[in-house]
This record gives structure tokens, sequence and C-alpha cells, in this order.
């Protein structure tokens, strides 16, 4: 029965793709095939480590590195359309402050570190996460702007530690797509190739990103919205252990106590040696306890790598250039090649817990001020007649939400006991010192609207989610067509630091961030 069911589903995605891919070429003949400015000062190719340590010492000011980021948001949003709404004014004034703190405090350089490691450093966030007076509707159409009453826990924690946010990005609605639009900002383009999507849920950062134009971001995560953006724009993002961020703050969010199981609020950086640093300034004070500086020799760690999902009969190959790129981690790591067969399952046991989350808001469970709850057939109709304000995911999530909850229990458990056993597959191979490699998607990015028919593809992300282990998205080359790829390092649970260092050694030897092509 499972067969026949996968290949119904293969079946379906084919014909899907007959619909999309006309679409999507027509939609992007509108969009123009100009290349985003060129970076105007050198301070934007810094990486925040080192800038947090110029800024301390004064050797540069704040205010000059936060007016360097507000321009070069300014100079490229026009073509990528990532930002929801900035606070350029106040990050101006925050720098400025910083930098009249440091010129009259007697506190050493080491305090100030220790106390605020990120003073003075711009951050950017996804219109999801509660920034306090910021638009907090994650792309939903609203009368009146959603505005954040206070700060997601994540965010507090970074402002703790001396950071000045610029502004919130784009999201598709409710963050429940890999491509990011919505019907209040509108669709956000890839800075390597505008006709192109920067992926979602998290692709208003990534955008911003690999243009250039942040260093540091705070995305979430819940089935590869952090890692798949930040493959799509040659960036760097890490989906950490359960509860090691706080998973609060967020919409959407779930009342369902496994949340923070599947679901985390994750760091996104230009450059891999930034992560350790936004992740340790984003951590839950009561989380587990992870030693995210704990040293490693990246020489001793076990490496093992697959560079597919197995026989499960519903994702697409890897392209050559991606396939290349596995072998080619490998190959630097010295990484022995295995097969885990259960991971022929992704699809099947991800779907099976994500789309049974308890309370998760939808436009079907809406619990903000003055909204209704929507009827799922009515909203429908009105999508088919284009009267709906919603985009075909929030629509869709309903009817399948509605189709995998009336599955048999049985089935459900039979999902749940393989999930355990890949997680205690995974945990038993990997123990405490070894990382596995692995795609994250079998294609670089594709033209906008195609990501809807390789939804099955997303499983290579997703499955991390659903059994819990922390997993690096790194950058690691550019494939044929100039687009960035890059692929996932996976470690068992609480050792997201080897997922840290493995990406830095990545950084380190293929070169980690490259720029967009840039116009004269």
């Amino acid at each position: 029965m499972s067969w026949i069911i996968r290949r119904m589903l293969r079946g379906a995605i084919v014909i899907l793709s007959w619909f999309v891919i006309p679409y999507s070429w027509m939609k992007t003949l509108r969009i123009s095939r100009q290349k985003i400015p060129p970076m105007s000062t050198n301070i934007l190719e810094i990486p925040a480590v080192d800038l947090a340590q110029m800024i301390r010492t004064r050797q540069i000011k704040s205010e000059h590195v936060v007016k360097a980021y507000i321009d070069r948001c300014r100079q490229v949003n026009h073509l990528l359309n990532a930002i929801v709404q900035d606070r350029f004014d106040e990050a101006l004034l925050e720098a400025r402050a910083v930098d009249d703190f440091l010129s009259s405090t007697t506190k050493s350089v080491e305090d100030i570190e220790r106390e605020t490691p990120l003073l003075g450093v711009p951050v950017t966030v996804k219109e999801s996460i509660g920034l306090c007076g910021m638009s907090n509707q994650a792309g939903l159409r609203y009368e009146n702007r959603r505005i954040a009453k206070e700060d997601a826990p994540s965010v507090a924690q970074v402002r703790k530690n001396g950071a000045i946010f610029l502004l919130v990005s784009n999201t598709p609605e409710l963050c429940m797509f890999w491509e990011t639009f919505n019907k209040v900002t509108g669709q956000t383009k890839n800075p390597y190739d505008l006709k192109r999507t920067p992926g979602g849920s998290s692709g208003g950062e990534a955008s911003l990103l690999g243009a250039g134009a942040t260093l540091l971001s705070l995305t979430s995560d819940i089935g590869g919205s952090a890692r798949l953006p930040a493959m799509f724009t040659g960036v760097f993002g890490h989906k950490p252990t359960p509860f090691l961020v706080s998973p609060y703050g967020h919409v959407p969010t779930s009342g369902d106590p496994r949340w923070g199981d599947y679901f985390t609020i994750a760091p996104m950086t230009r450059y891999a040696v930034d992560l350790p640093l936004l992740l340790k300034c984003m951590r839950n004070p009561e989380g587990p306890p992870v030693d995210i500086d704990k040293a490693v020799d990246v020489k001793k760690i076990n490496y093992y790598y697959m560079d597919n999902d197995g026989p499960s009969g519903l994702t697409r190959p890897l392209t050559s250039d991606m396939q290349e790129a596995v072998i080619r981690v490998a190959r630097h790591f010295n990484a022995q090649k295995v097969h885990i067969d259960l991971l022929k399952w992704s699809f099947d046991i991800s779907i099976s817990q994500l789309l049974r989350i308890k309370d998760i808001e939808t436009i079907y469970n809406q619990s903000w001020e003055d909204e209704k709850s929507k009827n799922l057939s009515t909203e429908w109709i009105k999508y088919l007649f284009g009267c709906s304000n919603h985009i075909f995911s929030s629509v869709l999530i309903g009817y399948l939400q509605k189709f995998v909850k009336s599955l048999p229990d049985r089935r459900h458990k039979q999902l749940e006991d393989i999930a355990n056993e890949l997680k205690n597959h995974f945990v038993q191979l990997l123990g405490t010192n070894g990382v596995f490699i692995y795609p994250c998607f079998p294609t670089s990015a594709p033209q906008h609207y195609r990501i809807f028919h390789k939804l099955l593809d997303t499983s290579y992300m997703m499955v991390f989610n659903t059994i819990g282990l922390p997993v690096t998205s790194a950058m690691v080359g550019m494939d044929k067509d100039n687009l960035p790829i890059g692929v996932q390092i996976v470690a068992s649970p609480q050792q997201d630091h080897l997922c840290l260092a493995v990406a830095k050694e990545l950084e380190r030897a293929f070169g980690g961030w490259k720029k967009p092509p840039q116009s004269n």
C-alpha cells in the first residue's frame, strides 16, 4: 500500500508541474534581469566576530557600521523586496549611544566582550519573530498592521547582548511555504538571480544576507525554513538542538507541548565563523546544556555521508552539481559512505508528525484579536474564484491536516516507531564525535513558484526537525548556473558544536559566501 501511495504522490507532483512550469515562466517574464549594485564599502565584508571586536576597541564606530548596512539595505531592497518594516532612525540613535558609552566607559574590553559580545553590531529579524514595536503578522493581511507588543525571548537575549536591530524581513504567509511570497509585502527575490526564489520561509533574511545587506539574522525552522534559504543564497543556517533557543514569541505558534521538539528560532549568518557567536547570544538560559564553545579538532571527527534519501520513490535525483558537492565534501573529510535505509521514510514520518501538531495557528485556527477563523470549504471556493486574501499554501494546509489526521492511529503509531528508530540509529552512529553529511535539496534555487512541484524534495530537511537533531546548512560552492549550492551537517542532540566547527572548516576550505553578480 505504501508503494502505491508513493507512486500516486509522485504522479500528482508530475501533473502539478505541467501547470506550474508554464505559470512560472509567464510570471518571471516580468522580472528584470537586472543585477544588484556593487558593495560600496569593505565594512560590509567584515565578519561579525571581527566587527564586534573593532567596535568595542574603538577601531570603528558602531554608527559607521550601522549606517553602512542601512545604506546597503536601501540600495538593494527595491530589487529584492525583502524588507517589511525598518527602524533605521532608531538604530542610528542606538549606535550613537553605543559609541558615546565606549568613549566614556571605564570597563575593560574583556568585560564588555563578556557582558555584551554583540555590542553595536547590526542584526535583522524575520517578521514572524516578535521585535517590540515592529510588524509581526507573518505575511497575513490585516486591516491594521499587527505589531509585536514585546520581544520574543530569543530577540530579548540578542538585545541583552548588545545588538542593534535594523528591520523585520519578509516571509510567506504564516511561514507555511518554501517560497517567500504573501499578499501584503509581495514576492522576495534571490540576489543571485532575481527570477529565482531565495527559498522560504526565511527568504527575506536569506536574500538580505546573500546581497550583503545584513550580517546576522534571526530566523526560524520547522521544515528547513532556515536551511533551504541559506543554501539558495550561499550563506549558513543552523537548526539547533530542540529548546537550545526558545521557540516562543513567533507567529505562528502552538499550544502543543512538543512544539519546541520540531520548531526552533534559528541563526543564519553570511559567515560560518559568526554562527557560534549568534547562537550563544540567542540561546535560552534554561535550555539544554550545550557547550557551543567546546574545542573541536575537525581532523578527529568521525564523518559519514549519503548522497540520496534512499529508495523512497518520492524525491527527484540530485543534479550532477549537487551530487558532486556532497562527494567533494566527503572526500575533504575522508568520510565513510553509509546507507541508512530508514531515511526512505523521511517524508512519511515528517508529514505524520508535523501536520498533527496540536493547536498550531493557521487561517482555520486563529488566536488574534478581531480575527475570525476561516471555514475550510468557503475559503477554498473563494480562492478558486480569486476572492481569497490568502495564498495557496495557507488555504491548502487545512485539507492536508484533515487528511493526515484521518489516517488510522495504527499508521501514525507505526511511523512514530520508525522515527524513534531512525533517531536512535543516528545517535548510535554519530555518538558524541560524529557528523553526517547529507544534501539539503536536489537542486540549486529554482525559478519563482517552481518549488510547488518540488515539495516532496523538502523531506531531505524536514526529517531532522522530526527526529530532533541539530543540523547546519553550509555553503560549499556554485553550480553550472553560478548559483550557490551546499550540504547539511548533522550531529547527535546537544552536539551543535560539531556542526558549527565543520561548517567553519568548509568555509575555510571552499571559500564560503561569494558576492552575487553585480551591475557595473
